[in-house]
């Protein structure tokens, strides 16, 4: 079976539920080539490592659902995270902690509970996938451009409200606002993100250091001489850890890739194979800065693990949405109506299967 073509962005395929609209979602293509945690991502559950019953539900309800006016009894649930070895306990406490973050509400008072995804939801749920899957699709629009940041934060000072504030606070939150924009230290309080766009930065050390007494800050827009060598922006980047871990990535799947094109997964199968491969994906869109060809070692394993990841992502979509309406009908009879899932396109929209996108 051939890789899916390079530059794929994604369609929703499946049946479209009742009350679906079929209208198209584009793929965000940034102006700025570093792709980190969106700020509207900040009610997303934590991605932890190992098997996270909450962590595992937001994807699978991002992955299979497309619509608020889904009703998802929680004994369906139940059984589609026991697919995953997740207790009974902790799947109702992953439903909970979500109904808690905003993701899911719950629908009338029956019992046992019905629960559906809120429009936020839904429309982060769609955005994030575009993410997840149209990342690394194109190379990045360089224009040289940079954003520094430098900062100075005293040991310790007086807020405007006289209250004593100690410097170690406002310099941690300083430096995690930075990291979830995308920033990267360069030496000590000097941040570096690739890009133009100023503005979420700006506000952000607003927001933390007006208040400081003695806090000063400088937000500049920058080119290196030299971008290249040990003394360029690259510095700022654990490229070789990156690098390792797209190799891990690439070796923990190749057999499965080996299985899927050889026809040996079923659906019983192809359900926990396509979440694990998704699972572990994720996490590069938020911690590859996506830096242009020339800043980046040779050979970059990037395009490698997308293509792998693609590969067995959009052939066992359809096994794995058939087996999660297997497991999920006997506690949702109208599973079949609303399950679907995402596959990779050529073009460049993400639509409901036979919408207009």
């Amino acid at each position: 079976m051939p890789g899916p073509p390079r530059g794929s962005s994604l369609l929703r395929g499946g049946g479209a539920g009742p009350g679906s609209s079929g209208r198209g979602v584009v793929v965000r293509q940034a102006d700025d080539v570093s792709v980190h945690v969106p700020p509207d991502d900040a009610g997303a559950p934590r991605a932890q490592a190992g098997p996270n019953p909450q962590h595992l539900l937001a994807t699978l309800l991002g992955e299979y659902l497309d619509s608020s006016e889904a009703g998802l009894p929680s004994t369906a649930v139940v059984a589609m995270l026991g697919e995953f070895g997740i207790s009974e306990s902790s799947a109702r406490a992953a439903l909970s902690r979500l109904t808690k973050r905003g993701l899911i509400a719950v629908r009338g008072s029956g019992r046992p509970p019905v629960y559906h995804l809120t429009p936020q939801a839904i429309a982060r749920h769609r955005s994030r996938m575009d993410h997840f899957l149209g990342f690394g699709a194109h190379p990045p629009q360089w224009t040289g451009d940079w954003v520094t940041v430098s900062f100075s934060i005293p040991q310790s000072g007086q807020g405007q409200s006289g209250q004593a504030r100690s410097g170690q606070a406002p310099r941690h939150a300083v430096r995690k606002a930075l990291g979830s924009l995308g920033f990267a230290r360069l030496y000590d309080s000097v941040w570096i993100r690739p890009g133009s766009d100023a503005g979420p930065v700006t506000q952000a050390l607003h927001d933390i250091l007006d208040d400081v007494d003695g806090g000063r800050w400088s937000v500049m827009h920058t080119r290196f001489d030299e971008e290249t060598g040990p003394h360029g922006p690259a510095a700022a980047y654990d490229l070789a850890g990156l690098a390792a871990a797209y190799e891990a990535f690439i070796a923990q799947y190749s057999d499965l890739r080996v299985a899927v094109r050889n026809g040996e997964i079923d659906a019983s199968r192809a359900l926990v194979a396509r979440t694990s491969v998704m699972d572990s994906w994720r996490r590069f869109p938020d911690i590859d800065p996506n830096l242009p060809e020339h800043l980046l070692p040779a050979p970059w394993p990037r395009q490698a693990a997308r293509d792998l990841m693609l590969e067995i992502h959009s052939a066992l979509g359809s096994l794995a949405e058939a087996r999660l309406i297997q497991v999920a009908t006997p506690y949702w009879p109208d599973a079949a109506s609303w399950i679907t899932h995402f596959h990779a396109a050529e073009n460049s929209v993400s639509a409901q299967a036979g919408g207009d996108g």
